[in-house]
This record gives structure tokens, sequence and C-alpha cells, in this order.
């Protein structure tokens, strides 16, 4: 089948206006370099992997001025002229109209199918391999279709309110985290996860990377942050109950994820005294960089001038953690990464931060660099709930958020994963806060000033602390 289905591919492609390509691809909302201008386009594999309508599934490389490159994975169907309709064309010629599969779900319902069938396609440079999880039965493939979500770095699709699966936009060379992640958390029994029903993945001569991972969808489940901004007001104690239950399935997680000492990229290991000082040496170089461009505004007042008291404040604490151990971690923690049923707390979305790169995003790290992410999750959702619904959430909210979440997840993680002692633990986790505040302030300067007062309130809250 696969030899019947590449002569189509390579011709529909090379059909393809690269200058238009390159155009509509930096118009995505899942356009990475937002800021750079593709200067080139070049198709580095595609293969036909359905018929009717004819769906390509292509790897694509923007060219920079720069020299350097990004990979995209793009499942384009081929509609006659006369049906595309609505839909956003690519480009249109020889009556033929490329259009992205995946904006309209219908016509991408074939990867699920495929995965489904645990298919292999061979392209001209490596193979597409599709992959049902052991665990699973058979995929909803012929089920209802719909987009999911407002898309960001990657697109969504949910089959028949039973499965989801997860297309990566922009790709990376080597395993992704979330397939890594699941797949291990899977094997280990651990509960509180989407389970995996299957992915995808190129398998190429000079690369190979995953394409997509489909999961089982929670029809019932919210939001952690949706759930949040709207029990902060009507149930705050029911919230609170609910983030003790939170701090408890977090501390679970980290002790999976530390409890594998045969895994080589799941070992925990010692802490070096390098990764921390790269870690506050890195710190140093975004407070240099952004303290200096703080505008003459109130909003930022309280921490205008004190970038060098954030550096003493950072490294006096540094020298004061030692033990603990360093383990693989879900690297992008808060509240938007959970979903709340009424069978409990889902963590979702194990790829890290998508601006980081992969092999970053697959390092070991401290477990308390999660809960830091969760803890400033609890200050913007106490903040955001003035900002977005114009009613001041409970006066003292965050600071019981967040000694609840600590007192539970304290009180069930494996205590070998934490540095020695109280004083140690809070210094390394204060480290890791202002690590987030950090980069909250650098995003707010640049897409939302008006909260700024969050990171700011952050900053000076843990200059300010014993």
């Amino acid at each position: 089948m696969a030899e019947d289905l590449e002569s189509p591919a390579k011709t529909l492609i090379e059909s393809l206006d690269l200058e238009a390509l390159a155009g509509w691809i930096e118009a995505q909302r899942w356009y990475a370099s937002k800021s750079r201008h593709v200067t080139g386009i070049e198709i580095d594999e595609g293969v036909c992997i359905a018929g009717d309508p004819t769906l390509v599934l292509a790897l694509i490389e923007t060219g920079f001025a720069t020299g350097s490159h990004e990979l995209y994975q793009l499942p384009i169907a081929f509609l006659p002229d006369a049906e595309v309709g609505q839909r956003s064309a690519i480009h249109a010629g020889a009556g033929r109209t490329a259009v992205d599969a995946v904006a309209d779900p219908e016509l991408a319902r074939g990867l699920l199918a495929l995965i489904d069938a645990e298919s292999q396609i061979e392209g001209e440079e490596g193979s597409f391999r599709f992959q049902r999880s052991d665990q699973a039965g058979p995929l909803p493939a012929g089920a209802p279709v719909r987009p999911i979500g407002v898309e960001q770095s990657n697109s969504s699709i949910v089959f028949g309110d039973q499965a989801v699966l997860k297309v990566f936009r922009r790709l990376e060379p080597g395993i992704n985290p979330e397939l890594e992640l699941l797949q291990f958390l899977t094997a280990h029994q651990y509960r509180n996860i989407a389970p995996l029903l299957g992915w995808y993945q190129y398998e190429g001569r000079s690369f190979a990377a995953t394409l997509g991972v489909a999961q089982r969808f929670f029809p019932d489940a919210r939001g952690g942050w949706e759930l949040a901004l709207e029990q902060i007001f009507t149930e705050p104690e029911t919230l609170l109950e609910e983030l003790a239950d939170l701090g408890r399935v977090t501390a679970e997680l980290h002790n999976v994820l530390g409890s594998d000492a045969n895994d080589p990229a799941f070992s925990p290991e010692e802490p070096s005294t390098e990764s921390l000082s790269l870690l506050t040496a890195t710190i140093d170089e975004d407070i240099e960089r952004i303290f200096v461009r703080l505008p003459d505004d109130e909003r930022v007042a309280p921490i205008s001038g004190r970038g060098q008291d954030v550096r003493e404040r950072i490294a006096m604490r540094s020298q004061l953690v030692l033990g603990g151990r360093a383990i693989r971690t879900h690297g992008d923690f808060h509240l938007g990464q959970t979903l709340h049923s009424p069978t409990g707390w889902f963590i979702i979305d194990f790829e890290g931060e998508p601006a980081r790169p992969l092999f970053e995003r697959r390092q070991k790290r401290s477990p308390l660099r999660d809960v830091a992410g969760m803890l400033r999750s609890f200050a913007y959702v106490t903040s955001a709930a003035q900002i977005l619904r114009g009613q001041a959430a409970p006066p003292d909210f965050e600071e019981r958020a967040r000694r609840t979440f600590l007192e539970h997840y304290f009180a069930s993680v494996e205590p070998a994963l934490l540095p020695g002692g109280e004083t140690a633990i809070i210094n390394l986790l204060s480290i890791f806060e202002l690590e987030k505040a950090i980069y909250e302030l650098q995003y707010e300067l640049d897409n939302r000033p008006d909260w700024l007062p969050i990171p700011v309130a952050g900053i000076a809250r843990l200059l300010e602390s014993e």
C-alpha cells in the first residue's frame, strides 16, 4: 500500500506554492518563531495516508535568514475547489486546494484510524509508524470529531468524547517528553493521568521524532484553572479541600517518577553543585536582561532597581541547599495543566515548556520546581479573579492555598527526593519561585501589562521573606 501512495503524495507536495505555504505558516497560532520571517521552505518528507479526500502527512522545514531552521508537521488535505467552502486555504491550483486537515477534524480522522490499525507507511527517507497502546482496546476512529479548546503550540481533536488526539506541530529530533512520561507513568500504574491510547512517530535516516499521542478523553472533567476561578468565589473552602488532594496527587506523581533506578532516562540522580550554579547563573542573566528595561510605571515600583537584591537573595539561599534528588518532572506545572473530574484530579500536558529545547525539557530536576510552578499558579488565579471577573478573592486565599497544598504534598512525597531539612527545602523552593516569577515578569511586560502586578508581588514577597 505504501508504494501505491508514495507517488501521488510526491506529486501533490511538489504542486504546493512554497512561498504561499511560508506565509500561511507564519500566520498560524502554533508557529513558534513569531518574530522571525520564513525565508525558505523545504519538504523533508511526505506520504499519502488517505485517499478520499487525499490526505498527505508532510514534514516541513522552515528556514530563516540566520541560517537556522525549524521543523513542522503538517497534515494537508487536497480538496476539489468546489468542496473547500469556508476552510482556510494554504494554496490553490490545478483544480485542487490544499488545506490544513487538522483545522477541520473530519479530514484528519484517518490519523486515529492508522493508530488503531498499527500501520506503517514508508516515505522516501524513513517510516511513519502508528502504534496502539497495549492497554488500549479499539479506538473510536469513526466517532464524531471536533476540535478542542483554543490552539496554542499544538492541535487536538476529540473523537466521540472517548479519545483525544494531540498533533505536535513543531518537531524536534528525539522522543517527545509527553510520550515518554505517559509511557513510563502508565507502565508504573500511576492513576492520575489520561491513559495513553496510542501514538505515531517518524523514523528517518537523519532523525526520528514523535508526531502525536492519543489519550483517553474525560467529558465530565473541568480544567483546574476554570474550576479554581469559579470556586474561589462560590466555594472557597471546597476549593481548598480539592487543592489538598492536588498536593497529594502531585506528591504521588513525583514518587512514581523517582521510583525506577534501572531506567537511565528516569533513575534519580544526586543533584550536582554545577546544576544549581547553572540555575542561578541563568536567573542572573534573566535579571540582567529584564530589570534594566522595567518601565517607569507604578505597577513595577515595588521591585524597580532591585535586581541586585534578587541576585543576592538567590545566591544566599543557594548556599543553604543540600541533598535531595534530581528526577524527571512535569516541567510546566500549573492549574492549567490539570483536569478535575468527579473521581478526582488528572495531570495532563507533559511536554514541558514549549519554548525550551527538547533536551532541556528532558533534564532531571528537583521536584520542587513543579511545586513552585503550582504555587505561582495560586497567585495568578487569586489575582485573575479581580482582573477577569471584577471581584476580589477572599483576602487570605492565596496563603491558605499555598499552606494547604504544601502540607499535603510534604505529607505524601518520598522524603529522599527533597533536600535535607526544612530550611534547605524552603530555600530551594524560593529559588524556583523566583525563577518562575521572573519568567512571568518578562511575559507580562511583552504581552499583558495589566497583569504585571502579579509577578511583581511574587518577587517582592520573596525578597521580603525570611
